[in-house]
């Protein structure tokens, strides 16, 4: 329980911290999004390293961690079903002004993402004015405007 209750209070306190820092600060991603990279990156350092918390163990660490995302690099450059495993592939989220409903649930993008793209990008006011909206592999969304 005493586990639960550190998790908690250090969430809350980085939650309050970033949310303090402004949407400037964050850019593209969310509070909680940068908060649970937090969280999880330290969770995943105790499991890493254990109790060793010398030099080495930590340069082996970081050196694992380097060759891993170099070999996936790699990989993925060599192997296209690597690519599309691990990085996906660009999803229509609306298609004539409709919005996919059962995709944009899959991808847990909302319909008010959606707009604030259109919004932000093509200065578009309705969804009826969107021909496509494509969540696109680096989590952006496109928004190609219909005819007028």
């Amino acid at each position: 329980m005493n586990t639960i209750l550190r998790a908690a209070a250090i969430y809350l306190l980085l939650l309050f911290v970033v949310r303090a820092a402004g949407r400037r600060t964050l850019g593209e991603m969310r509070t909680f999004d940068i908060v649970l990279i937090m969280l999880m990156s330290e969770a995943a350092q105790n499991a890493m390293i254990g109790d060793d918390f010398s030099l080495t163990t930590a340069a082996l660490a970081v050196l694992t961690l380097l060759g891993l995302d170099l070999a996936f690099a790699a990989g993925k450059r060599l192997w296209k079903p690597l690519d599309r495993l691990i990085d996906g592939l660009p999803t229509i989220l609306v298609e004539s002004g409709r919005p996919l409903e059962d995709r944009m649930a899959w991808a847990r993008v909302g319909l008010d993402d959606v707009m604030e793209s259109a919004r932000r990008s093509q200065g578009l006011e309705s969804i009826d004015q969107i021909k496509f909206a494509i969540l696109e592999r680096n989590g952006d969304i496109s928004i190609i405007p219909a005819e007028s």
